[in-house]
């Protein structure tokens, strides 16, 4: 699945524009303005929380095509102290997917900007400066990377990107799902194919990964499951955001489909919008799974077990619940007074996309959101906290 997905050559992301109405998917800031004004939001509200530091790091991981970041810069650019704190890092694999980035928060390399006075690394597009709001923007191929100091980190639709693996329960314990190459006849011509296999034994990811996740899910649930997903990597993932949050300060927003709750089998292949066969014309299709956020939560749990400064893990809530906390009514009725029929009827639509439910094809209930602070910090907004003088 990281092959798939992220091969510097073949990967499905790393091959141009897989998002919006012309890729393959569409997510929750390519439907709307309002989501990426209303994350804006949080996160000013989260740099109040902090103790408005003089400079701090707005991290997204995962930026897509940078529309979310775009939408955020533009609505809290009026709020001068945060716009002036803010120093925007975006952490991306992909080098098309940076270019898209690039334009859509209008970039200019430093020497563009401050001419003879850009200094070093004036030239090169790895940072510039945002005409969106005049802040700062590098990239970064790791979260690692970015400079320590208080964060924000945004990551929307990140976790079901990060490879899981698959156990089945049989007659004789658990077993591990793998892929197999094998020949396969096609119209008379030899070729190869990929199939899914049970494997005959234990392998290292049943003996070191599935036993704490199992423990931690408690005899009653595993006794009903007959399969079971594991996300290493989600949760890795997860623990160095935690880490960062806990070691620097401030607060983490992780938004993504899924459930409080292990899945049995959710893995997915859209292109073109539809549904494909997750193993064929691998590269050539988004391959995701559904996040498990219980298993979020224990691994930042247990990230900061044995610390002095553990971290919170707050949530998960709906999407629909965090943008009407946020202020989704008010902000679409703002929007209604001034625009154009036609501009009224895609406001309408777009609202309902992000906070409708599944069953009339919204985001609402689908798309859960996380936070992560550090342990004695205030509880965040939407959360159940508040800031003391909200935008």
């Amino acid at each position: 699945m990281h092959e798939a997905l992220t091969h510097p050559k073949y990967g499905y992301y790393t091959q141009g524009d897989v998002f919006g109405s012309r890729g393959d998917f569409v997510t929750s800031p390519e439907v709307s303005q309002m989501m990426g004004e209303l994350v804006g939001i949080w996160t000013l509200c989260a740099w109040q929380q902090a103790g408005q530091p003089k400079e701090f790091r707005l991290v997204e991981v995962g930026p897509g095509r940078g529309t979310l970041m775009a939408d955020l810069l533009r609505a809290t650019s009026t709020f001068k102290d945060f716009a002036n704190a803010l120093r925007v890092h975006l952490v991306e694999v992909s080098k098309p997917m940076r270019r898209l980035q690039w334009t859509m928060l209008r970039c200019q390399t430093m020497r563009e900007h401050f001419g003879k006075n850009a200094g070093p690394n004036a030239d090169t597009e790895d940072v510039g400066i945002s005409f969106v709001s005049g802040a700062t923007v590098q990239w970064h191929s790791d979260l690692e990377e970015v400079p320590s100091g208080p964060s924000v980190v945004l990551a929307h639709e990140l976790l079901d990107a990060l490879p899981t693996h698959r156990f089945l329960k049989t007659e004789h314990g658990w077993r591990e799902v793998l892929v197999d190459l094998y020949d396969h006849e096609v119209e008379g011509e030899g070729s190869c194919a990929l199939r899914f296999v049970l494997a005959p034994g234990d392998t290292p990811a049943s003996r070191l990964l599935l036993p704490p996740r199992l423990k931690a899910l408690g005899p009653d649930e595993v006794a009903n499951l007959q399969a079971i997903e594991v996300s290493a990597k989600a949760m890795a993932y997860s623990q160095k955001i935690a880490q960062r949050i806990q070691e620097h300060g401030g607060a983490a927003l992780l938004i993504d489909y899924g459930k409080d709750g292990p899945h049995e089998s959710s893995l997915k292949a859209i292109k073109d919008h539809k549904f494909v066969d997750a193993l064929h014309a691998p590269g050539k299709s988004d391959l995701s799974v559904d996040v498990d956020f219980s298993a979020i939560r224990q691994a930042v749990q247990e990230q900061g077990l044995g610390g002095d400064n553990k971290t919170m893990f707050h949530g998960p809530i709906t999407q629909a619940s965090l943008l009407h906390s946020l202020g989704i009514a008010t902000r679409l009725e703002s929007l209604v007074q001034h625009a154009s029929e036609e501009q009224k009827e895609s406001l309408l639509a777009g609202y309902e996309r992000l906070v409708g439910n599944a069953e009339s094809g919204g985001m609402g209930d689908k798309y859960m959101a996380v936070a992560i602070t550090r342990m004695n910090a205030p509880t965040p907004v939407a959360f159940g906290g508040g800031a003391d003088n909200p935008p």
